[in-house]
């Protein structure tokens, strides 16, 4: 029923505006709109990401949005590290941590936090 529809991430923050200027400025998404201070529609590629005020926001402990970057990773890395982004490390079976790119085989993977601790990454392979 639902595998030819779209599916739209949806991220929990506490400040709306505040989001607005990281997933904006730091990622350089679209906004598509906005609806009150509520809610912010982005594109991201053929996808959507609605940004949206939540007094749960930053609870999840899970990754909540991957962008797929090819063979760019490495790149992607460097360009949001010069944006003050901050990459997390983690100890996992079958991953090698290269600065700040976990490695496993073919795939390649780097997680990062936006304002709110939302967990986000960008993966290869």
């Amino acid at each position: 029923m639902l595998n030819k529809k779209d599916a739209i991430a949806m991220i929990a923050v506490k400040d709306v505006q505040a989001a607005a200027r990281f997933y904006e400025g730091v990622l350089g998404l679209t906004r598509l709109s906005t609806e009150g201070e509520e809610v912010i529609t982005y594109r991201s590629g053929n996808s959507a990401l609605n940004v949206y005020h939540s007094q749960f926001a930053g609870t999840n402990q899970a990754t909540s949005v991957v962008w797929n970057v090819g063979g760019e990773i490495e790149a992607v890395v460097a360009a949001l590290k010069s944006k003050g982004v901050v990459f997390e490390h983690y100890d996992m079976p079958g991953l090698t941590l290269k600065d700040d790119v976990h490695v496993g085989g073919d795939m390649k993977v780097a997680w990062f936090k936006d304002p709110d601790g939302n967990i986000l990454s960008i993966v290869s392979g």
